[in-house]
């Protein structure tokens, strides 16, 4: 049987080849650990625990959540009294507003297993609240701590107007866009 010498140095160049790839190293240096930077942030050390807020606002295009850090749960009442506050100027710069009337400076939130009540005070009239001033405000009182640990879009949230006197709320729930949406 007679070799080409073609052949031959072909496997000689994939032998070389292979004795250079095992020999050579991967790249990585044996000086040891290099200061790089600031240790990476953003993220909860293990073993701590933190809170958020889910607040929504209003921009262009409809309703937009905001998460904001609060150091601890908030149940609906004091999660409406940070929306009440409005948006951050860092939020502002987003374009982020809120649709709520000056005059529901006071809305109060009272909980009960999966149910939010919201008394709407009497200045405000039904016609000052839009739809994204309701979302708004059903949005960011369904995510705040509610008892009976339903998520969001389950959670009842009813609607008693000052002003209509001793009628019947209404009663609708967050929808998963953010928007409120009736139950029926």
């Amino acid at each position: 049987m007679t070799h080409h010498p073609r052949g031959r140095n072909a496997l000689r160049t994939c032998a070389a080849s292979l004795l250079i790839a095992a020999t050579t190293s991967c790249g990585i240096s044996t000086a040891g650990p290099v200061r790089a930077g600031p240790p990476a942030s953003g993220i909860p050390q293990p073993g701590t625990t933190s809170s958020s807020a889910r607040i929504y606002f209003a921009d262009p295009y409809g309703v937009r959540a905001v998460t904001r850090p609060t150091g601890r749960p908030l149940d609906p009442q004091q999660a409406l009294d940070l929306l009440l506050k409005g948006p951050t100027a860092a939020e502002r710069e987003r374009g982020l507003t809120t649709q709520i009337p000056p005059t529901a400076s006071r809305l109060t939130a009272t909980t009960t297993t999966g149910t939010v009540d919201i008394s709407i005070p009497l200045q405000v009239a039904t016609g000052e609240l839009d739809f994204a001033a309701v979302s708004q405000i059903v949005c960011t009182a369904a995510h705040a701590q509610v008892p009976g640990g339903r998520p969001a879009t389950q959670v009842h949230i009813r609607i008693h107007e000052s002003n209509l006197g001793p009628e019947e709320p209404w009663t609708v729930r967050c929808g998963p866009n953010g928007t409120a949406t009736s139950v029926k």
